[in-house]
C-alpha cells in the first residue's frame, strides 16, 4: 500500500497537530456529557468506535480497497488495538465520576509510562537521566491523585488502567510504524471495538432521550476519526520530536471544556501536577530527540 511522501511544511504541521489535539479534547468531552445524560458507557465506546471505522473505511476503501485489511501482523494489530480499546473503555468509565482535566493530566504520564515499557519490550536503554524523569513524572500523578487525602476517588484508578493500556498501545505503534501503512492500523483499530461490543452493546441498545443526545452518540466517532486522520497527516508535514509537544496543550483545551461544558475549574493540584508531569515529559522527549529514538505517530489521547 503506498504511504504519502513526507513534506517539510513544519508550521501547517503543527497546525493540524493543535487541531488534532481539540478533537481529542472534544471526544472526553462528548463522551462525559452522554454518561451523564444516562448513557451506558459501553454503548458511547462502541459508538466511538463505530463512528471512527465507518468514517476511515469511507477514506480509504475506495482507494486502498481490500488491501486496507490486510496485515502482515495480525497478532500485534490485534494486540494493539486491544491496548486502544482497553483505554478509551476504562477512560471513560473514570470520566463519569472524574473531570475531565484530571483524566487527562494522568495520561500526560503515557510517555513515562511508555518509557520504562520500551526496556523490556523493544530492547531500549534507558539511563539515569530518564529513569530519574520517570520518577519526577510519577511524583506529579501522586500530587493529582493525592492517595492520601479526603479528595481521592477510586475511578482515578480506572486512569492508572487507561493509562497502562495506551502505553502497550504506543509501544506497538511504535514497532508497527513504518511496517504497515497507518490507514491499516486506524481501520484494525476502529474494527475490534466494534465487533467485539456489537453483540453486547446492540441487543440492549438504550434509544437517546433527546435529539442533542442522539446527535453527540453520532458525531464521538466522527470526533475520533478526523482527530487520529489530522495527527496523521501533521506526522507528514513535520517530524514526530516537533509535534510532540504539542499534545500538552490539550490541558488548556480539557480546562476550557471542563469549564464552558460542566462548570468545572482545575484544582491547584491538578495544575502542580500537570506541570510537574508535562515538565517531566519534555525531559524526556528532549533525551529521545537527541539520542534518536523514533516516537509514536499517535498522540497520546485516545
Amino acid at each position: 500500500m503506498a504511504i504519502a511522501p513526507c513534506e517539510d511544511r513544519t508550521g501547517f504541521g503543527l497546525m493540524l497537530m493543535a487541531l488534532a489535539v481539540i478533537g481529542f479534547t472534544c471526544i472526553d468531552t462528548s463522551a462525559k456529557w452522554l454518561l451523564q445524560h444516562g448513557i451506558p458507557a459501553l454503548q458511547v465506546v462502541w459508538c466511538r468506535y463505530a463512528g471512527h471505522l465507518v468514517l476511515v473505511l469511507m477514506t480509504f476503501l475506495p482507494r486502498e480497497g481490500a488491501a486496507l485489511l490486510r496485515t502482515a501482523h495480525p497478532w500485534k494489530q490485534t494486540f494493539r488495538a486491544a491496548g486502544l480499546f482497553g483505554s478509551t473503555m476504562l477512560n471513560f468509565l473514570a470520566l463519569a465520576y472524574l473531570p475531565i482535566t484530571v483524566t487527562t493530566t494522568i495520561m500526560f504520564a503515557g510517555p513515562i509510562v511508555v518509557t520504562l515499557l520500551a526496556i523490556p519490550l523493544l530492547g531500549e536503554k534507558v539511563g539515569p537521566h530518564r529513569i530519574g524523569a520517570v520518577c519526577v513524572g510519577f511524583l506529579g500523578v501522586l500530587v493529582v491523585m493525592q492517595p492520601w487525602g479526603a479528595d481521592f476517588h477510586p475511578a482515578m484508578l480506572l486512569s492508572m488502567g487507561a493509562l497502562c493500556c495506551a502505553a502497550v498501545y504506543f509501544i506497538l505503534t511504535r514497532q508497527l510504524a513504518g511496517v504497515e501503512s497507518n490507514a491499516t492500523s486506524q481501520v484494525w483499530g476502529g474494527a475490534l471495538p466494534t465487533l467485539l461490543l456489537a453483540p453486547v452493546v446492540l441487543p440492549d441498545w438504550q434509544a437517546p432521550e433527546s435529539a442533542g443526545t442522539g446527535a453527540m452518540l453520532a458525531v464521538i466517532g466522527v470526533f475520533g476519526a478526523v482527530a487520529h486522520l489530522l495527527a496523521t497527516a501533521a506526522h507528514r508535514y513535520a517530524g514526530a520530536s516537533v509535534l510532540a509537544p504539542m499534545v500538552y496543550l490539550q490541558l488548556m483545551s480539557a480546562a476550557a471544556a471542563g469549564l464552558l461544558v460542566f462548570g468545572t475549574w482545575p484544582t491547584v493540584w491538578t495544575l502542580v501536577g500537570a506541570m510537574i508531569i508535562i515538565g517531566a515529559g519534555l525531559y524526556i522527549w528532549h533525551r529521545e530527540r537527541q539520542r534518536g529514538v523514533p516516537h509514536s505517530k499517535i498522540p497520546p489521547r485516545l
